[in-house]
C-alpha cells in the first residue's frame, strides 16, 4: 500500500513524507491485513495528517483480487477512523487531472507531474506516486473550495496536510494492467 503526505506552506505545495508498506505475500490475507492496520497507525501517528483521501475504487476483471484490495481499503479506512481523520475519496481521472496529467495518463505521467510539482527527483515506486497524487488532489480541491485545506497551523508540528492511502498489491495474485 502506497502513503504519501503534502501540505500547503505559504501558498506552495511541499512533500511531507511517503512510502510504500509492504506485506508478506505469502502470509494469510489476516496476517497481512494485521500488519497493514500496524502500518498504517504508525504512518498517521508519526506524520499526523489533517484528512485522508483515498482514490475511488475501480473495476477489476478479477473479483478475488478486487475483494483482498476492498479488505485493505477498508483496513485503511478503519485506521484513519480510529485516528480521528475525516477521509474523502476522489476518481482515478480526477486524481491525474489534478496534478496536470490526462484523465487517461499513464502511471509514468503521474509521477512524473507529482515529481515536477513538489520538486522531487524520483519517487522509486508508483504506489508512493499515486498516493501523493492522490493528496494533492486532496489539497487542490479544499483550495478550490475556499475551504482552507492545506494550510499551516494544525494538529501536530504545524502540519496539515493531507495523506493519502492507497491500497494496491496485498493480493498475491493481483497484478497490475501495465504488467500483463
Amino acid at each position: 500500500m502506497g502513503y504519501g503526505v503534502v501540505e500547503e506552506r505559504r501558498g506552495r505545495l511541499a512533500h511531507v513524507g511517503h512510502g510504500v508498506i509492504k506485506v508478506d505475500a505469502e502470509a494469510p490475507l489476516h496476517h497481512r491485513l494485521m500488519v497493514l492496520h500496524a502500518e498504517l497507525t504508525g504512518v498517521l501517528s508519526r506524520l499526523r495528517p489533517q484528512a485522508v483521501a483515498v482514490e475511488g475504487v475501480f473495476t477489476f476483471r478479477n473479483a478475488r483480487s478486487a475483494l483482498v484490495l476492498g479488505h485493505a481499503r477498508g483496513v485503511a479506512l478503519l485506521a484513519a477512523a480510529q485516528a480521528g481523520l475525516a477521509v474523502y475519496e476522489y476518481p482515478p481521472a480526477r486524481v491525474k487531472r489534478s496534478v496536470g496529467a490526462g484523465g487517461a495518463a499513464g502511471k509514468d505521467a503521474v509521477a512524473r507531474m507529482v515529481c515536477s510539482l513538489l520538486k522531487l527527483e524520483a519517487i522509486e515506486r508508483a504506489d508512493a506516486s499515486d498516493a501523493l497524487a492522490v493528496a494533492l488532489c486532496h489539497l487542490n480541491q479544499g483550495r478550490a473550495a475556499g475551504l482552507g485545506v492545506g494550510s499551516s497551523g494544525a494538529r501536530g508540528k504545524g502540519r496539515r496536510g493531507a495523506a493519502a492511502l492507497l491500497a494496491d498489491r496485498l493480493s498475491p495474485s493481483y497484478r497490475r494492467p501495465e504488467a500483463r
